[in-house]
């Protein structure tokens, strides 16, 4: 009897963690299932965008530069140029500008601040937690303070203090969608998706164009095999119609209930701006082994996933059911042994291999 691989990639915990660490880190965003490589259209407007970036950078640093040649005893300045360079993730820099700014005036809330955040970015979580504390000490109505605790205690999985915090800034300002995104991943984290898709909507109703909030929202209710699960990719699409985890993540729910027709042309729209894009070339792939039974074009789009990505032992075992589907056991016999290469532990196809030998 065959076996298939049905490699959804459709995790609702990794997709919320991966949002998560975007916000708390203020990185790219990191992904279970999804690759980065752009097409070249995709790749030069990045660079476009990448050399304006360094540009103003430049320009901005140059001009407090100067400020601060002129008058080197201005805290102020050694603060806005330390935000300058946490921006440019030069670190080293700002962490030398902001202990500059301290020594000047020690009574300003927001320098405090700004140490806490480059101890955060580089997981010295210890001594942000302390320099958070101090930022409230200076400044107790300090939403953004608050907020950063909050973000730190979940990554420490803290959630009693994760929500005192949230609730601290909200009692200082109840419209801060921030909190209730944070909170949402809190309730997430611990199983309580009521609570989770509760928090989400709090955030898109106080603000109606927050992607992300409308992506946890979809990743949630297609967790319970909702249909509102559509309506908020929807709702991502609109704001973001190109982003490839919108893209995916829809196109990934229509083929968990069947819409097919609908995932192979979101599966396409993917493609149409990311050809390398591996999982949706898998997908393809699966729905027509799976659902239409057209295995050429199946070994079609296994062999682009194996293209992008040939360490890919699912696309080839896979690949290999096509042909020993369609009879051809030489090639079946060569894709169960790469795969059995890649993966030695593989079950599956080592089954395989043993039907075809």
């Amino acid at each position: 009897m065959l076996k298939l691989v049905r490699v959804f990639y459709f995790c609702p915990m990794k997709k919320i963690k991966t949002f998560f660490f975007s916000l708390l880190f203020c990185a790219a965003l990191i992904s279970c299932h999804h690759q980065e490589k752009g097409n070249d259209g995709k790749k030069d407007s990045t660079a476009v965008q990448a050399k304006a970036d360094t540009s103003s950078f430049a320009r901005n640093l140059s001009d407090i530069s100067m400020k601060l040649n002129a008058d080197p005893k201005n805290a102020d300045l050694y603060y806005q140029r330390a935000k300058l360079y946490v921006d440019n993730k030069n670190f080293a820099s700002a962490q030398a500008d902001i202990n500059r700014a301290v020594s000047i005036d020690s009574t300003k809330a927001d320098y405090y601040l700004v140490m806490a955040d480059i101890m955060f970015l580089n997981y010295k979580l210890k001594n942000a937690s302390e320099l958070f504390e101090k930022t409230l000490q200076l400044d107790p109505k300090n939403i953004k303070a608050n907020l950063k605790l909050a973000e730190l205690y979940l990554y420490l999985k803290a959630y009693p203090k994760v929500f005192q915090y949230c609730n601290a800034a909200l009692k200082i300002d109840r419209l801060t969608p921030k909190a209730y995104f944070i909170k949402g991943f809190a309730f997430a984290e611990q199983g309580d998706t009521a609570s989770a898709i509760s928090s989400f909507q709090t955030v898109v109703e106080q603000d109606a164009n927050n992607f992300d909030a409308y992506m946890q929202l979809g990743i949630l209710h297609e967790a319970k095999h909702s249909k509102l699960a559509e309506q908020y990719y929807n709702n991502a699409l609109r704001l973001k119609p190109n982003d490839l985890f919108a893209l995916y993540d829809r196109s990934n729910y229509y083929q968990g209930i069947g819409e097919y027709n609908k995932a192979i042309e979101g599966y396409y729209d993917i493609l149409k701006i990311d050809s390398n894009y591996a999982y949706a070339h898998y997908n393809l792939g699966f729905i027509h082994l799976v659902y239409l039974k057209v295995y050429d074009q199946a070994i079609k789009h296994f062999s682009d996933a194996i293209k992008v990505k040939p360490d890919y032992y699912e696309a080839w075992y896979n690949r290999g059911l096509c042909y020993e589907s369609l009879g051809n056991i030489a090639m079946a016999k060569q894709d169960y042994e790469q795969a059995l290469k890649l993966k030695p532990d593989y079950v599956m196809a080592k089954k395989g291999l043993e039907r075809v030998k």
